[in-house]
């Protein structure tokens, strides 16, 4: 900064706001531009792509500053909130041609990443979440809030644990948490890792409404929550937050409970590799056609009930709907045509509504009598409690028909917003106008006839006003005496006289006072339709539940779902189950269903089979049966017995976590520890592969135990996918354990994968061939038999206790000699076809140990050249 005794006035009110705001962009207003100054020009230069500049270039230190015109303002905005910036708009609050001395500036909002609530078409169907977390040292409980400004959601908990805290921010993507001092610095740099912007407030504001929107809050630190996410809101958005809905208080333990880790794997909401909507459970059931239902469908989706008679509720309604098919038609015509009520509320209460907004309210508004209409032709019994929440808000409607346009402008500051007859005083100013007009027209021609100047003409802009303009070769035309010029143009002149000044004085006042008189009758509506927030807001809660429902039976039809049926025996069996996506994107032709059963006797199914075969697609496809259960939907099958779960286990898929700096086996470790430690007899449990990240041996007998420790303790429906093929004995020592695998066959040796799961193990795990359809190289795929084979006739089998961990060691297989003197993998080398005749020393059958007891695939390239260095040069004692 520069030396604050040397800056200008200007400089110097820019500096005493930036220092206010040290932690944001200040977009500070000069004339039609905003402008950033200092560091901030420089970064945002550098972000936004904008010429970087300088004020008092002359200077021994020019102030660096760049700028974008006010009117596209926002689109810079967005970019630094995207990147997870704070930006803080600094208005002109005065008039600069009224002002005396400098114009007076204040910040007007400050928009976070949490805080904005300008969304375009892209994200219509997204919630943007804020956050605030506070700490509670007595009771050793954290206060956890959030809210959505732009539609008025307002939610809060009381959760125990780091872990669930975590998880609930990242389920709910939220972009920005608001803390408490209480909260640990190192609960704020794990948030800072995850990407999430991290804001303090210590300080509770004391508001009316504070006390209004946590009225019935069953805790203190969940009051406490709320109080200082409101105070945030407050003091960064400056404007009326009338919108916002009292607190809601809920349980994470009330839903389908599923960390963030299995929303992901089973790829929910995102895409695994595009990180997009597209290829996602979300994108298969999203038939919804408003933003609102969008949204709740999202909701849905990450929280699904365990409550049997409210999944049984919206079973029922999707059944009414998809069983009426003409009226379901007539209602999704209606629902098309209905706007983002949620958001369009919001935008009332900020005041940031224009006439646009008030036009798709009133059309929204008169799409409900229709709907309504609808749904009086199917069973009330079912769907009258939604009907019952349908209420028209006919009021608002009406006012907005009698005061705005049909076709506003964007501005509501300009004019032309407000209907001819809606106001008295506004209709003689547009008189005064209109007559102005059709004087102006009768001057021109009277002057053109006085004159003779037949391309004489009558004009107006802003900086001269009304003129009458000249070419110049009929200057000599001209009466001297009434005629004063205003303006030299190329080929023209441009005069007034004093009647024309006359008549401007009077059009001009009718326009400035016809524009103010506007913007104040459009307040009035405004102000009129923001009492109905409430209204709205209970109203767009049940047309975006019917919108969710119409989807679920418009996707039911289209996909041949099927409804489950629910059961409190803990009995699942799908016939003919489907992965929903998978299917939708192959093509219905090309998909392979398959049964999952697991009655009351059966616990854990242990799958083998090939890579690429099928058996994680089997085991998403359970869990998306469940989740699609219980959020009410119907399900890809040909029927369905599904008792209700609790919660979702994954483990599926590998990676590092590269934050947090742990391998793919400590990951996978963590993941499953998750599961042993927090699931109960109504969980499911997903686990693919687990223990292929470490050493054979070491893999296999966690692997084992794993799947003992769930049979034997927690009894909860579990897949457990292996290649570990000795793991299949378990199913003589436990009980509730079956063998299922999915189908191959070999063909003229070619691997063909019948996608199909059939009772009992599979006899080999067929990765060489899979290896051949990959690619690889002939020599490999055929050195890799020759080990295979070696390492089959040596090995011995490995069996099953009950209770222990694997007991019996395999024979190491012998080596292949290698004669590479060059140092290149043994593995690799051409076999010795030479029998082998010397006998083998320990030594050397210490190290076949060792290699055999070698997981490579878990190793880095580096590694596997060490050991194999170091084994060769043991090897030549």
């Amino acid at each position: 900064m520069a030396n604050a005794t040397k800056l200008t006035p200007m400089m110097q009110q820019y500096q005493a706001v930036k220092d206010q705001y040290p932690d944001a962009f200040l977009m500070y207003r000069l004339g039609d531009f905003y402008e950033l100054f200092n560091e901030d020009a420089i970064k945002g230069s550098q972000i936004l792509e904008l010429t970087l500049t300088s004020r008092n270039r002359n200077s021994k230190d020019p102030i660096p500053m760049c700028g974008v015109p006010h009117r596209a303002v926002q689109n810079y905005v967005d970019i630094l909130v995207d990147r997870g910036y704070k930006v803080a708009i600094c208005e002109q609050m005065e008039d600069p041609k009224l002002a005396k001395g400098m114009v007076k500036r204040s910040v007007t909002q400050l928009i976070t990443p949490g805080t904005r609530t300008e969304s375009g078409v892209e994200n219509a169907k997204n919630n943007n979440y804020l956050t605030a977390l506070v700490y509670d040292d007595q009771t050793k409980q954290y206060g956890f809030a959030y809210a959505e400004l732009s539609t008025g959601e307002l939610k809060t908990s009381q959760l125990g644990t780091v872990d669930t805290i975590i998880n609930e921010a990242l389920s709910l993507q939220t972009k920005e948490v608001v803390v408490d001092a209480k909260v640990s610095d190192a609960l704020v740099q794990r948030f800072t890792k995850l990407g999430i912007l991290v804001s303090h407030q210590d300080e509770i504001k004391s508001m009316a409404e504070t006390s209004y929107l946590t009225e019935g809050l069953p805790s203190a630190v969940q009051k406490r929550s709320v109080a200082i996410l409101l105070t945030y809101i407050t003091e960064t958005q400056k404007r009326d937050l009338a919108h916002l809905q009292r607190a809601v208080a809920y349980e994470p333990s009330a839903f389908l409970k599923m960390d963030h880790n299995s929303q992901y794997n089973l790829e929910l909401t995102q895409n695994i590799r595009t990180k997009k909507k597209s290829g996602t459970l979300l994108w298969l059931l999203d038939n919804t056609k408003t933003a609102m239902g969008g949204r709740k469908l999202k909701r849905w989706l990450v929280r699904p009930l365990i409550d049997r008679q409210t999944i049984t509720n919206r079973q029922n309604a999707v059944a009414e709907l998809l069983n009426h098919y003409f009226e379901r038609s007539q209602l999704t015509d209606a629902l098309v045509k209905v706007y983002d009520l949620e958001r369009l509320a919001g935008r009332v209460a900020f005041g940031s509504v224009n006439g646009r907004d008030l036009i798709q309210l009133k059309t929204s508004l008169d799409q409900i009598p229709q709907i309504k209409y609808c749904l009086g032709q199917l069973d009330q019994k079912i769907l009258g409690p939604i009907d019952a929440h349908l209420e028209p808000v006919d009021d608002v409607s009406r006012l907005i028909e009698a005061a705005i346009v049909d076709e506003p402008p964007i501005s509501v500051t300009e004019g032309g917003i407000i209907k001819d007859g809606y106001s008295h005083q506004l209709d003689q100013y547009r008189d005064a106008m209109q007559n102005g007009k059709q004087w102006l027209a009768e001057l021109e021609t009277r002057e053109r006839k006085a004159t003779g100047i037949n391309n004489l003409k009558i004009g107006y802009n802003h900086v001269f006003g009304y003129y009458i303009e000249v070419t110049k070769v009929n200057l000599g035309k001209l009466p001297k005496d009434r005629y004063q010029r205003k303006q030299t143009l190329t080929n023209a002149e441009r005069f007034s006289t004093p009647e024309l000044k006359e008549r401007e004085s009077l059009i001009l006042e009718a326009q400035e006072k016809s524009k103010s008189l506007e913007y104040e009758l459009f307040v009035e509506v405004r102000d009129q339709v923001k009492k109905s927030i409430q209204r709205l807001q209970r109203l767009a809660d049940a047309v975006s539940t019917l919108d969710v429902l119409q989807s679920f039976a418009n996707v039911s039809e289209e996909y041949r779902l099927v409804r489950p049926e629910l059961n409190d025996a803990h009995d699942l069996e799908i016939i003919d189950g489907r992965h929903p996506v998978v299917e939708k994107v192959m093509g219905r032709q090309s998909y392979v269903p398959n049964d999952v059963k697991m009655n009351s006797d059966t616990n854990v199914l242990l799958i083998t089979g090939p890579n690429m075969s099928g058996k994680s697609t089997y085991m998403r496809q359970l869990a998306l049966t469940v989740v699609m259960t219980q959020i009410g939907c119907f399900v890809p099958a040909k029927s369905a017995k599904m008792p209700i779960f609790d919660q979702i286990f994954t483990r599926i898929g590998a990676a590092d976590d590269l934050i947090s700096g742990e391998s793919t086996f400590m990951v996978e470790m963590k993941e499953s520890n998750q599961a042993l430690q927090q699931a109960t007899p109504n969980s499911l449990i997903l686990f693919d592969e687990l223990g292929r990240g470490t050493a054979t041996y070491d893999g296999m007998a966690l692997a084992q135990s794993i799947i003992e420790y769930v049979h034997n303790y927690i009894h909860a429906k579990t897949l457990f996918s292996t290649h570990y093929h000795e793991l299949t004995a378990l199913d003589q020592e436990l009980a509730q354990l079956k063998n299922v695998h999915v189908g191959a066959s070999e063909k003229n040796g070619e691997l063909v994968f019948l996608h199909k799961v059939e009772p009992g193990a599979a006899d080999k795990s067929y990765g060489i061939h899979v290896a051949k359809i990959a690619g690889l190289p002939a020599p490999l795929l055929q050195r890799a038999d020759v080990i295979l084979k070696d390492l089959e006739a040596h090995a011995s089998p490995i069996e099953s206790q009950p209770q222990a961990t694997l007991a019996a060691t395999p024979k190491p297989a012998p080596a292949s000699k290698s004669g590479d003197a060059d140092g290149q993998l043994a593995l690799f080398a051409e076999p010795d076809r030479t029998p082998r005749t010397e006998p083998m020393s320990k030594n050397d059958q210490r190290i076949l140990n060792e290699l055999a007891q070698t997981d490579l695939m878990s190793l880095t390239p580096m590694d596997v050249m060490n050991r194999v260095y170091e084994w060769k040069r043991r090897l030549k004692k």
